[in-house]
């Protein structure tokens, strides 16, 4: 009988938002260890612990499935720029870079976003688990290997394609990876280390995900001009390798562009059709992408705003036309003499977000930079921000939507067992928040305060947020493909 349950923490008189898109209910629930075995009226029962959630929503805790927290999982385990916002499972490995299986003293760029120099020291991705399963963070993770990485690990020279033997060592070594738990294999063929490789060495590589029913997540080639012919390749590596398919941060770039999620989103329409293995994609809730500083997107944007750089730190956080100008000189002369640097790009349309925020195959990811000197507000506000912002002021979406996109569908999405959903049995990785005051804090000028309206944050039944400030506990696990 309930009444004689003990339980070590029940939360009482919440309205429970179970993450799968069903309307909402009253109920208690009741947490042993790390699990959730009980959800009702525990009205007649004890606790270790009571959390009143009394006129609050109870969600499964949130799942950002486009970071890139490889490093600062281990670096700063507390992850209070997550757990904040009410995230309690990370993806990382995305874009192509992940910290392993990689060697190497100075990374190249996009690398360099997630490590310092000496900082990619795990020659195996067995190794890297291993670090993070005896230094858990207060978040779970799971992990892709990146075609990057393995460029970078694998190849002489990164201007050309790689050849029969080297596309061979890296399969071996994805291989190795996903036997070690990983979930998948990531690419960004937008960045240098990657833009040579064609499709048909991706497609080589990714042949390994087979065996393993594992994910290809993808920052594609060209998410501007030329936006409908990477989705074609992207669609095309995904039937070759027999995978799912995950478009990164979908968004059309560039004024140009503006108005072309219409067509994308189409597009994705089309070969969900006849795509027999899945597609999905995540999005962020900002007309503005960060990554590192590039001419390129310099070229597209309408402000560039300046993140990190090692020649002039002392200029993160500023206007690059504002730094041109005290230089004397161009924009591209400018960012020519921040480099390495990353930078900010307003170079989106509202309407166009707002669209792609909108289709139901929408996952929710920060594709935040946790070692930016001056973030991406998206790193600290992403998930408060659709709560807030776009569900309750915009009405875009029901509530009960808004927390499938970030839950329930993300952990169905990424094969993440017993996670995602409020259900007896799965693990207690709960988020209690005001719906009515819920909403990001970090903006452009002040991008690191924490989010407002996050009461509770729970992982694996343990505290890591209560009431503004983080516990310090850190009960995170990984998340390991089949696990």
């Amino acid at each position: 009988m309930a009444g004689e349950n003990l339980f070590d923490i029940i939360i009482r008189g919440g309205t429970v938002v179970d993450g799968s898109g069903d309307d909402r209910f009253q109920a208690d629930i009741g947490i042993v260890d790390d699990t959730i075995k009980e959800i009702g009226c525990l009205s007649g029962v004890s606790g270790g612990k009571v959390i009143d959630a009394t006129n609050r929503i109870v969600a499964p805790g949130f799942i950002d499935v486009h970071t890139h927290d490889d490093r600062i999982l281990l670096a700063k385990p507390s992850m209070d720029m997550k757990v904040s916002q009410g995230v309690t499972s990370v993806v990382v490995g995305n874009c192509g870079i992940s910290l392993a299986p990689l060697v190497a003293e100075d990374p190249p760029p996009p690398l360099d976003l997630i490590a310092e120099p000496g900082e990619c020291r795990f020659a195996t991705f067995s190794d890297f688990l291993g670090a993070f399963d005896d230094g858990p963070a207060a978040v779970n993770a799971a992990f892709l290997v990146g075609h990057s990485t393995l460029r970078v690990g694998v190849m002489d020279s990164l201007d050309r394609a790689a050849s029969s033997t080297e596309i061979k060592k890296m399969r071996t070594l994805l291989e190795e990876g996903l036997g070690s738990g990983a979930i998948g294999f990531s690419t960004g063929l937008f960045y240098k280390p990657a833009s040579q490789a064609p499709t048909e060495e991706v497609i080589e590589i990714a042949l390994a995900l087979k065996n393993h029913k594992a994910k290809y997540v993808t920052h594609m080639r060209d998410e501007g001009d030329h936006v409908i012919r990477s989705l074609e390749e992207t669609f095309q590596i995904g039937r070759e390798a027999s995978s799912p398919v995950i478009v990164s941060h979908h968004k059309v770039h560039g004024r140009q562009n503006f108005g072309r999620s219409k067509e994308t989103l189409a597009c994705f329409e089309k070969h969900l059709a006849g795509h027999h293995h899945g597609i999905a994609f995540d999005v962020y809730p900002y007309i503005a992408s960060s990554t590192v500083l590039k001419n390129d997107s310099i070229q597209v944007a309408e402000r560039v705003l300046i993140t990190w750089s090692k020649a002039r730190p002392e200029l993160a956080g500023r206007e690059l036309s504002d730094i041109a100008d005290e230089l004397n000189c161009d924009i591209y002369e400018a960012a020519a003499q921040l480099q390495p640097a990353g930078a900010i790009y307003f170079a989106m349309s509202e309407e166009d977000v707002q669209r792609i925020l909108q289709h139901p195959h929408a996952m929710i990811g920060s594709d935040g930079l946790p070692h930016d000197e001056h973030p991406h507000p998206r790193l600290w506000g992403t998930f408060p921000r659709v709560l807030g912002h776009y569900c309750r002021d915009l009405k875009l979406f029901p509530l009960e939507e808004a927390v499938r996109r970030m839950t329930g569908y993300s952990a169905e999405t990424f094969g993440l067992s017993k996670r995602g959903m409020l259900r007896e049995n799965f693990f207690a990785d709960i988020t209690i928040f005001d719906e009515d005051t819920v909403l990001d804090a970090a903006d452009f000028q002040c991008p690191t305060k924490p989010a407002k309206g996050i009461d509770f944050v729970l992982v694996n039944g343990r505290s890591v947020w209560e009431n503004g400030e983080a516990t310090g506990n850190r009960p995170g696990r990984a998340l390991r493909h089949g696990g």
